[in-house]
């Protein structure tokens, strides 16, 4: 998941922070027959929002910060923990698709 070609384990899997390379340079692999989609950043949005609307309600019932310091706080580390983890997600749903031979279209195996 850092960035590891799911075939041969290479260090190969990105060309920037978050865009996927064409192809495995170790192995060959085409990484763009995959398609991840909105999958990762669906997911980031769902559960980190989770995580940061509840962290907000519970520090606003506990010390009454006012809204602005509400706002200091949270929305970098919403922005943070999206782009933090953005790679991840995206590395764990590619290495998922290459384990399971998913394709599009396709639903048997």
């Amino acid at each position: 998941m850092g960035g590891l070609c799911p075939r041969c384990g290479a260090r190969t899997l990105f060309v920037g922070w978050t865009a996927f390379a064409g192809r495995c340079r170790a192995c060959g692999l085409d990484l763009a027959a995959f398609n991840v989609g909105d999958g990762p950043a669906a997911f980031l949005i769902l559960i980190l929002g989770a995580i940061v609307v509840g962290l907000a309600i519970w520090l606003q019932l506990a010390l009454a910060p006012p809204f602005w310091l509400q706002v200091v706080i949270w929305v970098p580390v919403t922005l943070a923990g999206t782009v933090g983890s953005l790679r991840v997600t995206k590395a764990a749903l590619l290495a998922l698709e290459y384990r399971n031979a998913a394709r599009e279209g396709r639903i048997t195996p």
